[in-house]
């Protein structure tokens, strides 16, 4: 790879280091009940939406193993680069739970996401999934497709926000495989590690595929609510 290419793969490191850690810390100090999830989600949100505005111009701002496997499964990314993207996130994850440990003792978690006691870990697969396929949905609509609203990263931050508001209760709305392995790694507890891979992967590929092949062919920038059959005349 060139300086460029290596450029960019550092700058997936650092972002994920950046994003984990606001991320992570938030988990840590939030209290318990739903005041804590609202300062866990706002967090995640608003450091991903500031992230991706400030450094997706260099490495397109994944992030998340999730969303490169989703970008290079629609042919967006080379497979190359996006091995060196992924391995990049991966330690910047366990960078930040690295860091967190300055601070916070292990025995804290440090922020690794759980499973309801209520929730089976195929229904956490399933969870994991559907948010994820929310977060790609966001990255490919409105980052990706050329013809998409320059809105920086503002529409990837509130999907990620309204996952954590409905799933962090749940699967701990991860959305990453990188979000669960940083703290995984450092604190050795790799539980039901399956719903936090697999989920995000599968939600990844759906959500690539649809908007390729589905969702796609049919954008139009120009439609809006009120026309909805795009000034073809076709209903």
């Amino acid at each position: 790879m060139g300086r460029n290419d290596w450029n960019a793969v550092i700058t997936e490191g650092l972002g994920t280091f950046l994003f984990f850690l606001i991320g992570m810390g938030a988990a840590l100090t939030a209290q318990a009940g739903s005041a804590g999830l609202i300062q866990v989600a706002l967090a995640h949100g608003l450091v991903l939406a500031v992230l991706v505005s400030s450094l997706g111009a260099v490495s397109g701002a994944h992030f998340n193993p999730a969303v490169t496997f989703g970008v290079w499964i629609s042919g967006n990314i080379p497979s190359r680069r996006a091995l060196a993207y992924v391995l990049a996130q991966l330690i910047g994850a366990v960078l930040a739970g690295l860091a967190l440990t300055a601070v916070y003792p292990i025995s804290t978690g440090l922020g690794t996401p759980a499973l309801a006691s209520n929730i089976d870990p195929i229904v956490g697969i399933g969870i994991e999934a559907l948010l994820t396929l929310i977060l790609v949905l966001a990255v490919f609509g409105t980052a990706i497709d050329p013809r998409a609203p320059k809105v920086g990263g503002l529409a990837i931050g509130l999907a990620i926000t309204v996952d954590i508001l409905m799933g962090g209760n749940l699967t701990g709305a991860a959305m990453n495989p990188a979000r669960w392995f940083g703290p995984a790694a450092v604190t050795g507890n790799f539980t039901n590690s399956p719903v936090w891979i697999l989920g995000p992967l599968l939600g990844a590929a759906v959500g690539a595929l649809l908007y390729r092949f589905v969702l796609a062919p049919e954008a139009d920038p120009t439609r809006t609510p009120g026309t909805p059959v795009g000034g073809d005349g076709v209903g």
